[in-house]
């Protein structure tokens, strides 16, 4: 049996991780957490994860904090990150290629556009 690929699902509110994490659960991910940046940038460099789902707006370390340290660390620089977020559709396609996100979604969301998203990056 080959490893599961690990998916970082990152947002301070519960009910987002909780869901996000059950259906890349089901969709055959080994699904890691975290509840903001600070966490987030920890579980990274701890987990190696193949993709980080991952929240702008968070307490600690925002969102763009987060994909900025991960892309100037050798360790994490090549990890796929895409920004699900409530920010709006226009500042979200304007910020998230700028900071180093490889795909952005908007909350509220459709799973299966995620799945694809997740399963695009991944490969």
């Amino acid at each position: 049996m080959s490893a599961k690929t690990t998916v970082l699902v990152v947002d301070d509110d519960p009910e987002i991780v909780t869901m996000v994490s059950l259906r890349l659960t089901k969709r055959g991910y080994h699904v890691v957490t975290a509840n903001d940046g600070i966490e987030a940038l920890e579980a990274a460099k701890r987990e190696r994860p193949a993709l980080i789902v991952l929240d702008v707006m968070m307490p600690g370390k925002n969102g763009w904090e987060v994909v900025r340290a991960l892309k100037q660390d050798p360790v994490t620089e090549k990890v796929k990150i895409v920004m699900l977020t409530a920010i709006g559709e226009q500042v979200n396609a304007m910020t998230s290629s700028l900071y180093g996100a490889d795909a952005f979604i908007d909350k509220p969301f459709d799973f299966t556009v995620l799945e694809k998203t997740v399963a695009k990056l991944i490969g």
